[in-house]
């Protein structure tokens, strides 16, 4: 209970942490062409790896190039957050694109047409 009260804590801290480097540390122009939400961050439980999901809004052409240069960014990112969260050792970083923030719409629209199918329903058996 405790170790998982800990990953949470970690993961908490490397999400505000994360996100300050994207805003301000990193100076790749392409990370800053759109906009970048870091959803979620997961912790391994021997603090080795942690899974960074993102959510990215702009032209597809533009994101690829964001992931591209969260690629090249990974190390600068990981040396800093050691620096700041004065860690012996970081975790390895792999960001994620979540499909959760892009399945939404889908699944807003799908329950919204099967509403208006059940009311149309409705109303033919009232006639």
């Amino acid at each position: 209970m405790a170790n998982a009260r800990r990953l949470e804590k970690l993961a908490a801290l490397l999400k505000r942490e994360v996100s300050e480097l994207l805003v301000n540390g990193v100076r790749d122009e392409r990370i800053h062409q759109t906009m970048i939400t870091i959803t979620s961050v997961e912790v391994s439980g021997d603090l080795q790896h942690a899974k960074i999901f993102i959510s990215l809004f702009g032209e597809d052409k533009k994101k690829a190039e964001v992931l591209v240069a969260l690629e090249e960014a990974k190390g600068f990112v990981r040396a800093e957050l050691a620096r700041r969260l004065q860690m012996r050792r970081s975790p390895e970083l792999v960001f994620k694109i979540d499909k959760g923030m892009t399945k939404g719409p889908e699944v807003l629209d799908l329950l919204n047409s099967l509403e208006l199918e059940r009311r149309s329903k409705d109303k033919s058996k009232d006639l």
